[in-house]
């Protein structure tokens, strides 16, 4: 798959140095969410999530909040090509920004904990959890999140279970979980978790598996992203 399709512009993959990632394109497209009217990208990065989140909910007023200087004026480019001017970007400490709250908030953080990381510095940076730790991103998150709001993220499936434990102790509770396998013989490789603050037990729990074989797509997993590729 090598463009990525938002309604009126599309985004070639070659065309920047931190390409369309799966994680970020599943995220986007499975948040079980119905109209919110106030969305928080936190570590938005080049914008994706935001612009899904755009297409998604036309009306809703975005917050993209980027820390990393270059980061955030990448996604500000990528966001005025686009034709929603609803989108605001922050370029700020997620750990420092103070706002109303909001009734979604998505997240793609970053998650590998490994000392040996990228030899790029900025990469290395987006990889590593050492900047934001799951427990001061789920401390944010149980600021900033409305009463009745959803908070949705993916995170490798091995750290689900502390995951959770961290954010009931934020008063958040999994509502659904998407266990997400590259093929059907796979391990689960990444969680994707839709927490709020109302307890729901059991949690809706759902497996879905991206390719039958090598770039042949299984059909939920076309099903869930259509909307945002050209071609698969």
């Amino acid at each position: 798959m090598s463009h990525f399709y938002f309604k009126q512009f599309s985004i070639s993959q070659e065309l920047s140095p931190m390409k369309v990632g799966t994680d970020s394109v599943l995220l986007g497209a499975w948040t079980p969410a119905v109209a919110p009217t106030r969305i928080l990208d936190i570590g938005a990065g080049t914008g994706l999530l935001s612009l899904m989140m755009a297409q998604r909910f036309p009306q809703a007023y975005i917050c993209a909040v980027e820390c990393d200087t270059l980061a955030a004026q990448e996604c500000q480019e990528n966001i005025s090509r686009a034709p929603w001017p609803h989108i605001e970007v922050k370029t700020q400490d997620i750990r420092l920004f103070q706002d109303e709250k909001y009734d979604l908030i998505i997240s793609n953080p970053p998650f590998f904990s490994e000392k040996t990381l990228s030899p790029v510095a900025a990469r290395a940076l987006s990889r590593s959890n050492e900047y934001l730790p799951f427990s001061e991103l789920l401390q944010c998150v149980s600021a900033l999140l409305s009463p009745t709001g959803l908070f949705s993220v993916v995170i490798p499936y091995k750290e689900e279970k502390d995951f959770l434990e961290i954010a009931r102790l934020q008063g958040l509770h999994p509502k659904q979980l998407l266990h997400v396998r590259g093929h059907h013989k796979a391990p689960i490789k990444r969680s994707l978790l839709l927490l709020s603050f109302e307890k729901v037990l059991p949690p809706l729990t759902q497996t879905l598996v991206i390719e039958k074989e090598r770039h042949q797509y299984t059909q939920e997993y076309q099903e869930l992203t259509k909307n945002f590729y050209l071609k698969f």
